[in-house]
């Protein structure tokens, strides 16, 4: 199923629910879906979808940060809460071992040995872990401490 239509499908069951806090938090996903689909003037494809739910997750964490340093925790719960909501409509983290696999298999095929030539590394974990929910800090983190 098409990701517009599992986010419709998830707004119709918060109205039945009348789960006002996930229905607003789908509401904001589906606007940002379609937002995007009509700026780029093609139909929203699953790699389009998941980067904008990604720029969506960020911005939820960075707000929630804000809120609870400002001394507004209610308003970094709401925030979390729909983090949680976009969350289930990303795929999963691939396992430790998947990320390590692909780090071990990346640095084999690129043999690279010096820090200055990371980028080539993480280009290559990247199109192994392609479509699949992973951290660029982290996954950049493991590189360096790899290469170094």
């Amino acid at each position: 199923m098409a990701l517009l239509a599992r986010v419709q499908t998830a707004m119709t069951e918060a109205m039945k629910a009348r789960d006002e806090a996930r229905l607003g938090a789908l509401r904001m996903l589906k606007a940002a879906l379609k937002k995007h689909e009509v700026d780029s003037r093609k139909a929203l494809d699953e790699a389009a979808g998941i980067q904008v739910m990604k720029s969506l997750v960020k911005q939820r964490l960075e707000a929630a940060a804000m809120f609870r340093k400002g001394g507004r925790p209610e308003l970094a719960e709401k925030e979390e809460a729909e983090l949680k909501v976009i969350e289930s409509f990303l795929p999963a983290a691939p396992p430790e071992e998947e990320i390590e696999a692909a780090i071990q298999a990346a640095l084999a095929e690129t043999g690279v040995t010096s820090l200055k030539q990371m980028g080539l590394v993480m280009k290559a974990v990247q199109a192994r872990l392609a479509g699949k929910l992973v951290d660029g800090k982290l996954l950049s983190d493991r590189v360096r401490t790899r290469l170094s």
